[in-house]
This record gives C-alpha cells, structure tokens and sequence, in this order.
C-alpha cells in the first residue's frame, strides 16, 4: 500500500553512514562511485571458498571496520556487528542525534541470516569440543544482537529491532523508518542496511540457483549478463521530521511503495514491480514524468535485469537517466537497499551521477543509461527499485530538499 500523500513535512534524511569495498565513510563511498572504481577479486574471508579445486568464488570485501567499540565489547561483536557500528557511528554524529531525547530516537536493522560465515567457522572449531562453545555464542547469532550491540553503544531507547526482507531488507527498513516518523512514535529513525556475512555455503547455494555469476565482475543490464557477485556492504540513514534536522538535509522520502507477488522463490515479478512504483508515486503526488532519475535494483543476473527493464519501459522511465550501483560495489544483499538509497542521496546532493561499469553492451539501448563516466545531472526526483526472494518489491521515491527542488 502506497504511505500517506507527503506534504511541507515530508521526512528527510539528515545523516548517512556507509561501509563498503570502496573503504569506510562517505568520502570513501563517493570517491569510489564518481570514479568508477572496479574492486572485484576472488572473495578472501576465512569460510568463503570451498578450497576444492572449483572455481573461487569472486565479490568485493571490505577493509576491516574501524575499531570504535572498547575492545572488551569489540573481541565478542562479528563483522557484521563492527560494520553496524562504524555506519551508525558516522551517520549518529553528522545528524546531531545526541540532541534528541534517546526515547524518541529508533533503530530498525535491515536483515536477517547476517553471520553465517562465523557460524561456519564457529562449527569448524568447535565441533569436536562442545563443551567449550563460549556461553556468548547463545546469543551473538542472533539477529537481534546488532539492535543490543548498537543500543549498548549509542543512547537509542526508543525501540530497536530487524526486519527481514531477503535482499530488499534495507529497503525495508526506510519504509518502516518513514512509517514510524508518520505515526509520531519517534523523532528520528535510525534504518540501518546490515552487513550480510555469507559463508561458503551461502555462495553455493546462490550458484547451484543459477542467480550468482561467475566473474570477474558484474554487468548489470548488459547483454553478457550471468549473475550478481556478493559485495559486503552497510549503511545507516537517519530519517527526521525537518524541523529536528540538524543542518544537512541530502533529500526528503516523498513515497514509499512495498507488495507482495506472492511467490516463494527468487522469481522476479514486473507487475508487482510496476505495483509499488506506482504506490509510491501516489504517496508522493508525481508521475512518472516527474522522475528524472532511476537507480535500478539492477543485479546482473539475467531473469533479474530483464523483468525490471520491462518494468522500467511499462513505466515510461525512458526519459530518465539510470544507473546500476551494484556494477561498482556488489550485491550487498540484506544491506543493499539501504547502501544504493545512500547513493541516491549523494548523488543528489553532489549534482552528479556515477557511471555504471561493465555495460558494453546495453539490453535495450533506448534508455539513458549513466556509462563510461559520471555526468553532470541535478537530481530533482529520483526512483529507487530494490527487490527480495520471496516475492518483496519496494520503490521509494526521494525529492531534492526543499529549495532546491526547482
């Protein structure tokens, strides 16, 4: 269902933390997006290639998280957990959150299934040796560790808790932001995309799935399209009312759209897709004809791209620039959403739209797709796609703020 019509006190987005392959913090996130910069190779975590002879598998990985919490609490928190922390960290203090009342502040975490990959190496150390499985390991696994580790660290006493969307997660989580900040419960929403830590396991069952390419890079919306690479990633966006922004306003969510297709698997769904644009369109008084620019869910695997191009052309989106963030950074999965929400936002905010890589050969040439380089684009409504196994398709729309909307 679309959310309520926007009006003056739509809320808007004052504060942004992002992690990615492209390094830590904003600067090295739109450093990396403007430059285009390849970051692919063969995946190195411990827990990550099957050490069979097979193919490696290829992504993108991320330095390791910046050490803020006291190292008692750092030695029991997984990278997932780390990665929280270090986006909350940068996003709490460029939105001025410790002047807002912690009751009125809430936190909701993007993802579910977020460490796997320790869990495997957990189950590899300890597997002749049960009795010694450290009492913490109860409860690190859980998804709502992240909500306490974060809750323990930063004043939010609001409410914190996940939602779970599959790879629409982080998506997921603005639009709950967003409802939250409508119905008065809190002054500012905290919607963080986590950091999904697939494991060996988790890469195998993509590939046996067909959706996980082969590599060395990803190509989305290209003819030589074969699949989305892994590319851990997470961020943080602080959702306010304006008139408890602090300063910095990157854009404001004028609509939110999110239905079901009712499917089980990884089946992509164009008119459950052309559904929730349409939702947030409503929700945000436009048409299509307002949006000028489409940052596209855009995986790279085959099925994908291609029912979102026709959704993209059922639209009438071919007036608008378009760009695919994971051609840069991966697939973050459960931190998708939210990381590619943030490259709207910058991208706004900076006047200028990041090329899409890879895309030589594009799969309907009538669309303005952003290639080769980043272009000069002053963004006044941006479309962002974001899409979910198990049938979960959400279309958010975002709006220059106010003044520069013109």
């Amino acid at each position: 269902m679309p959310s309520p019509r926007p009006d003056l006190h739509s809320p808007v987005v004052t504060g942004i933390g992002v992690s990615s392959g492209l390094g830590h913090g904003k600067d090295a996130f739109r450093a990396g997006l403007f430059e285009g910069r390849s970051v692919f190779a063969p995946l190195a975590r411990p827990g990550r290639q099957r050490g069979d002879g097979t193919p490696p598998f290829f992504g993108v990985e991320m330095p390791d998280p910046p050490s803020i919490l006291p190292p008692r609490v750092e030695r029991t928190a997984g990278l997932s957990g780390r990665a929280a922390v270090a986006v909350l960290d940068e996003a709490w203090r460029e939105a001025g959150l410790d002047r807002v009342v912690p009751e009125r502040i809430g936190l909701i975490v993007g993802g579910t299934n977020l460490m796997a990959r320790e869990q495997l190496l957990s189950l590899r150390d300890y597997a002749d040796r049960l009795d010694f499985l450290p009492p913490r390991h109860g409860h690190v696994f859980l998804d709502t560790d992240i909500c306490g580790l974060c809750a323990s660290q930063f004043p939010i006493r609001g409410f914190a808790h996940t939602i779970g969307a599959a790879s629409a997660s982080g998506a997921v989580a603005i639009v709950a932001a967003v409802e939250a900040m409508r119905s008065g419960r809190v002054d500012a929403c905290i919607a963080l995309g986590a950091l999904q830590d697939v494991s060996m396991m988790d890469l195998q069952g993509f590939r046996a799935l067909g959706a996980l390419g082969a590599g060395p890079v990803c190509r989305p919306m290209d003819t030589g399209h074969d699949g989305f690479l892994y590319g851990e990633a997470c961020a943080a966006l602080v959702i306010t009312r304006p008139e408890h922004s602090a300063g910095t306003v990157y854009g404001r969510v004028l609509g939110t759209g999110f239905c079901s297709d009712g499917s089980r698997g990884p089946e992509p769904n164009s008119n459950a897709q052309v559904r929730a644009a349409q939702d947030a369109l409503a929700a945000a008084g436009l048409a299509t004809a307002d949006i000028d620019y489409v940052n596209g869910h855009a995986t790279g695997t085959p099925s994908g791209d291609e029912a979102e191009l026709a959704t993209m052309c059922r639209l009438g989106l071919g007036h608008a620039r378009v760009n695919a963030t994971k051609s840069i950074i991966g697939h973050g999965l459960s931190a998708a959403g939210a990381v590619e929400a943030a490259a709207v936002l910058i991208q706004m905010r900076e006047g200028l739209l990041h090329p899409t890589l890879n895309l030589d050969t594009p799969l309907d040439e009538g669309f303005r797709w952003v290639r080769g380089a980043a272009q000069e684009h002053r963004i006044r409504h941006a479309l962002k796609f974001s899409f979910g196994f198990g049938g979960t398709n959400v279309a958010l729309v975002f709006g220059a703020p106010e003044g520069e909307a013109a």
